[in-house]
């Protein structure tokens, strides 16, 4: 069974990270596409993106990585794909996602979506907190992965913090 993980993942981290591998252990495969949308602003690339999640997802041998703009569900009809995964975090994740999820079903109604819980030591973080922790100097190293950690306060010194996050 083939299965879709989609995010920005701008940038990945270790909660991101906890449901591909768990999700590695239940399907077959498992897609992790990096999904561009024109109304966001981005801190990394997409490739700068797709970078970071390839080097720390290479231990995982049945996990494909993409990227795609437009609808998820043209991609997940395009590639035959079985299972949507969206990652919760808390309570307050689930009724956006169900929406999601309803409207996916509607507009294909072969596919599931399947909601894993991450790790209750990352249910509070998201892309968002790690760049404005590092953004002010803080520790992020607990909650991404070192190639992340490494890139994103580069890119923070580069700047002398003036990059968008």
């Amino acid at each position: 069974m083939r299965a879709i993980y989609p995010g920005s993942f701008d940038p990945i981290t270790l909660g991101h990270l906890d449901i591909i591998e768990r999700a590695s252990k239940i399907f077959s495969e498992v897609y992790v596409v990096v999904m561009e949308n024109k109304r966001k602003k981005y801190t990394f690339s997409l490739n700068e993106r797709i970078t970071m999640i390839k080097e720390c997802t290479n231990h995982i041998k049945n996990i494909k990585i993409d990227s795609f703009k437009g609808l998820l569900i043209d991609y997940v009809k395009h590639n035959n794909i079985d299972v949507i995964i969206r990652g919760l975090r808390a309570v307050t994740d689930f009724e956006y996602e169900l929406q999601m999820a309803m409207a996916n079903k509607e507009m294909c109604s072969n596919v599931d979506t399947v909601f894993l819980m991450t790790d209750k030591k990352f249910s509070f973080l998201s892309s968002s907190l790690v760049k404005e922790v590092a953004y002010f100097g803080g520790d992020i190293s607990r909650w991404v992965p070192k190639n992340v950690e490494k890139r994103l306060l580069t890119l923070l010194e580069e700047s002398k913090g003036g990059v968008d996050i």
